[in-house]
């Protein structure tokens, strides 16, 4: 587990989870993932490893110290992936895997309308806090 090829992982890394990628969703996000940096040590282990690791924890719902003993150590996962939340590159992927899937739908990479709430819309011309709290009693109408 030296060196990483972009293509399919090596057979004996495969897990078998549902949060597993295909190797075509591999493809299309493996290129939107920061290289290696130029110092420090050689990978270990292959990104798209790493990718599966962090997908289990966030499908799944478990604890990084809950992670199966086929993935990498918890601290590998998690040294990818909170720099790669702080930097943007997991909005990125997101962005672009919506566009690609907007643009599939024969519509714009980027939405042109949102949409409102009008049951928010109706409170907030009431003056929200009028609208959402009745009256108090005071404290001579408990009797206390």
């Amino acid at each position: 587990m030296v060196a990483e090829p972009e293509t399919a992982m090596p057979e004996d890394e495969a897990q078998g989870y549902s949060s597993d990628l295909t190797d075509e969703q591999w493809a299309r996000i493996a290129p939107l993932l920061p290289e290696k940096k130029p110092r420090g040590q050689p990978r270990l282990h292959h990104r798209r490893l790493i990718v599966e690791a962090i997908r289990y924890v966030l499908d799944n719902g478990v604890k990084w110290r809950n992670l199966p003993k086929g993935f990498p150590p918890k601290s590998t996962v998690y040294d990818y992936f909170a720099p790669w939340r702080d930097d943007g590159t997991w909005q990125r992927v997101h962005d672009a895997l919506r566009d690609e899937v907007r643009m599939a739908m024969g519509k714009s990479a980027a939405p042109t309308a949102a949409i409102i709430d009008s049951q928010t819309v109706k409170t907030t011309e009431k003056g929200a806090r009028a609208a959402m709290m009745g009256p108090s009693a005071s404290s001579g109408a408990s009797g206390i």
